[in-house]
């Protein structure tokens, strides 16, 4: 489980990486870019798509009872105290943003991806911070 979740983290470091680099960008040339837009919309979904595995790989190792939602995936690790539970409630609505990344493509609203291009990678890089200290 540990290596599978560190490799996991890594890609999402990685991805954050990126996803720094567009945040220099403003909002008028992702929504006038159409590969810059896909580019920023990729990266946020794969980020998300790291950190909800992540979520679901502990919840099952640990036996923490099986999500109905991404949304409950979060939930659940700040209710076992895997992250905080403050943060959890903070975070949970990230993974609403990543089922419109996946299944609403077509409607994505530039202004909602750039601001959670801009607000939203603190708190990635806020979860693999608080999993690592959990596979301490």
């Amino acid at each position: 489980m540990k290596k599978e979740i560190i490799s996991k983290l890594e890609q999402l470091s990685e991805y954050m990486k990126i996803l720094r680099e567009y945040q220099q960008h403003p909002i008028e040339e992702i929504r006038d870019n159409k590969t810059l837009k896909a580019a920023v919309e990729r990266y946020m979904q794969v980020s998300l798509e790291c950190i909800l595995d992540v979520g679901e790989i502990i919840i099952s190792k640990e036996g923490l009872g099986k999500p109905e939602s991404y949304r409950e995936v979060i939930q659940i690790l700040g209710e076992n105290n895997i992250i905080p539970k403050e943060f959890a409630e903070k975070f949970a609505p990230a993974a609403g943003f990543r089922n419109i990344l996946v299944h609403a493509y077509s409607k994505i609203d530039v202004d909602e991806l750039y601001n959670n291009l801009q607000t939203r990678l603190d708190d990635f890089e806020e979860f693999a911070k608080h999993i690592a200290k959990h596979l301490k």
